[in-house]
């Protein structure tokens, strides 16, 4: 079976090209389609398959700058020749499924997300965006999402990582998707003895992940939490945050995974589609404190691995501490890691396959 995965683009190692590393263990003669690639950025798993790039990879600067050719896009998808391939995947949270599948193939798409920016995210992009980046959206995001709406018949079966994606993709493309956990390696999570005092957030930090909410709550809580993650918004959050507040630009996995497990509990500040902060923090017996929206809705089981603030507030996500800091004798760390298992690789694989087979 010649099989052709469609990925957004290949810059960089996030959920997504994990993702696409476990859908390439279970088809290892996949080619892979993108629209810009660069071999530095990935994974040797990845950079052992055949690649296959757009006209966009050829364009000034596309592996810095892939996303102001988003007009150009859907012509790109479209100009791939797919001849001859059985099953078409699409790994979609940039522009992937509107390819244009032979007709005899099976086009199943694993959404990450719809493209938030087109989409549920569309005004604060615009909020943020400078005057040219607005001059754009206005003449292009209309007609983008009338193409992403009309690509969707284009896909026999969708996978969403989480039930907020599922329920995403039913209000926008009006169809219906099976809930697919993305695969979390949680065997390489393991408790410690030496839990500290200390809160965790771990992120980038940026806007949409809300970290002020965190340091502005810990700053009056007086509660010790490190920070671990780099980004815009460094700058302004480590002149505000208190000295209780300890900052860490990047840290080795062994050094993250300690940290988890050492950590008195997660706090999970931002709405997202699925979230493996979360789950790595569960599988390393720690409990999570997480905005009660989005994947975190799938990923913690409330007074088992976790409890939930109600919104996206300082004022919320304090009672929200108080809440945990009186639960925390109750917090079953064995009952706990076990809600993680259900995230593990085999289910994933054998979910994904089952889905092939039936679309």
């Amino acid at each position: 079976m010649r099989v052709a995965i469609i990925h957004y683009w290949l810059v960089g190692m996030r959920g997504g090209e994990r993702v696409l590393e476990r859908l390439l263990s279970l088809y290892p003669q996949a080619d892979i389609f993108t629209h810009v690639y660069d071999p530095s950025s990935v994974s040797d798993v990845i950079r052992r398959h055949k690649v296959v790039t757009s006209f966009i990879q050829d364009l000034p600067f596309a592996t810095r700058l892939y996303q102001r050719y988003l007009p150009l896009m859907p012509r790109a998808l479209e100009s791939f020749d797919l001849t001859g391939y059985d099953l078409v995947i699409s790994s979609e949270s940039g522009p992937a499924k509107g390819v244009i599948p032979p007709p005899t193939s099976k086009h199943v798409c694993y959404c990450h997300s719809p493209m938030r920016y087109l989409w549920d995210h569309h005004a604060q992009y615009g909020a943020s965006a400078g005057a040219l980046a607005k001059l754009g959206m206005g003449l292009f995001f209309n007609g983008l999402r009338i193409w992403d709406v009309t690509s969707s018949a284009r896909v026999d079966a969708f996978a969403a990582n989480s039930n907020f994606v599922r329920q995403r993709i039913e209000k926008y493309y009006r169809r219906e998707a099976e809930v697919i956990h993305p695969p979390v390696d949680v065997s390489l999570f393991k408790p410690r003895e030496d839990v500290e005092d200390r809160y965790l957030w771990v992120g980038q930090l940026t806007s949409y992940k809300r970290p002020d909410l965190a340091v502005d709550a810990f700053n009056r809580l007086k509660l010790p939490l490190l920070v671990v993650g780099a980004g815009e918004m460094e700058a302004d959050l480590r002149r505000k945050a208190g000295p209780n507040i300890t900052f860490v630009q990047r840290m080795g996995f062994d050094d993250l995974r300690a940290a988890y497990a050492r950590a008195r509990a997660l706090v999970f500040t931002p709405e997202e589609d699925f979230g493996i902060v979360p789950v790595e923090a569960i599988a390393s017996g720690r409990p999570v404190l997480a905005y009660g929206r989005g994947g975190a809705l799938d990923t913690v089981s409330e007074g088992v691995s976790g409890l939930f603030f109600q919104e996206p507030t300082v004022d919320s996500l304090i009672e929200g501490v108080e809440r945990l800091e009186q639960w925390l004798p109750e917090f079953d760390q064995e009952a706990s890691r076990a809600t993680a298992a259900r995230f593990a690789p085999e289910h994933f694989d054998r979910a994904f396959q089952d889905l092939v087979q039936r679309a």
